[in-house]
């Protein structure tokens, strides 16, 4: 009888294995559906009341406010800051849920005894998240672009994606939710505990934006520049920098993208370093 040499070894989960994983595990949370959910009908209604108060209250609007409303209004009606907040506050918790609860739950543990490459682990978790709040922030900023251009075409004071800088207010506001989720990732795998995660994310994302928002000291007026909303904030002004007034008391273009990049790229690196050396 011939002896067969069994190779019973399992296989090395490969990278795309790791994306359905983490994508399985991500979308399965029925929370994670409920708050995508509400997020994006609550910024579409905030940006459709926005544009139905214009239009409700142009013919006692001054002559001097209907001059400048094309496009600067127009646009602020699309992404008013209201839905900024609740946009990053959503979005920041939803990033934190989705390894905050891994971690309350021990599954972290599980899933880093069945794939000890810890490190691709979580980068699998970020470009599911990055993918899913891409494709959540294209359809709030297009939608909430021309939801409130529409109701304002009713007093023919709305703008088309053609206008200029248009198109770079909308992308900027697609790629917001994605920042603010990385941040809110970044958080939970730091902190690992979900009540300190949702108060940082609290601090981070909303209140170090309005407790700087000051120009009694350039450092003050340069670290509210650095936030993820100021620079939200600047990247959907739709004017060029000429009509922002004072340009040292504003982040510039380049800056706010730079900004955009660094804060999910350092929230995501300090966890994917330091997780080999956490839960043995």
């Amino acid at each position: 009888m011939t002896a067969l040499a069994l190779d019973v070894a399992a296989p090395r989960a490969r990278f795309r294995d790791l994306l359905a994983c983490e994508w399985t595990k991500l979308w399965s949370l029925r929370s994670i559906r409920w708050a995508l959910l509400t997020t994006v009908l609550a910024v579409l209604a905030l940006s459709a009341n926005a544009a139905r108060s214009d239009c409700a209250n142009w013919p006692n609007y001054p002559a001097d406010l209907r001059s400048h409303f094309v496009p600067l209004w127009s646009m602020d009606d699309a992404f008013p800051n209201n839905s900024s907040f609740i946009l990053a506050l959503a979005t920041g918790s939803i990033g934190a849920i989705a390894i905050v609860g891994e971690y309350s739950s021990g599954m972290i543990r599980t899933t880093f005894a069945a794939v000890p490459a810890r490190r691709a682990v979580l980068a699998a978790k970020v470009v599911v998240l990055t993918a899913l709040m891409l494709v959540a922030g294209l359809v709030m900023a297009f939608g909430s672009f021309w939801l409130s251009q529409a109701i304002l075409s009713s007093q023919h004071i709305g703008i088309s994606i053609s206008q200029p800088n248009a198109l770079r207010c909308v992308l900027a506001a697609a790629v917001f939710p994605v920042v603010c989720a990385l941040v809110g990732l970044g958080l939970g795998a730091l902190i690992r505990h979900s009540a300190t995660t949702m108060v940082m994310i609290t601090v981070v994302l909303l209140l170090l934006p309005i407790l700087l928002n000051s120009n009694t000291h350039q450092w003050v007026v340069d670290l509210h520049n650095a936030t993820p909303v100021a620079a939200w904030q600047r990247l959907i002004f739709v004017l060029g920098p000429d009509m922002l007034g004072n340009p040292g008391l504003h982040p510039t273009l380049t800056g706010s993208v730079l900004v955009f990049l660094l804060w999910p790229l350092i929230a995501v690196l300090l966890p994917i370093l330091i997780v080999r050396h956490r839960d043995h």
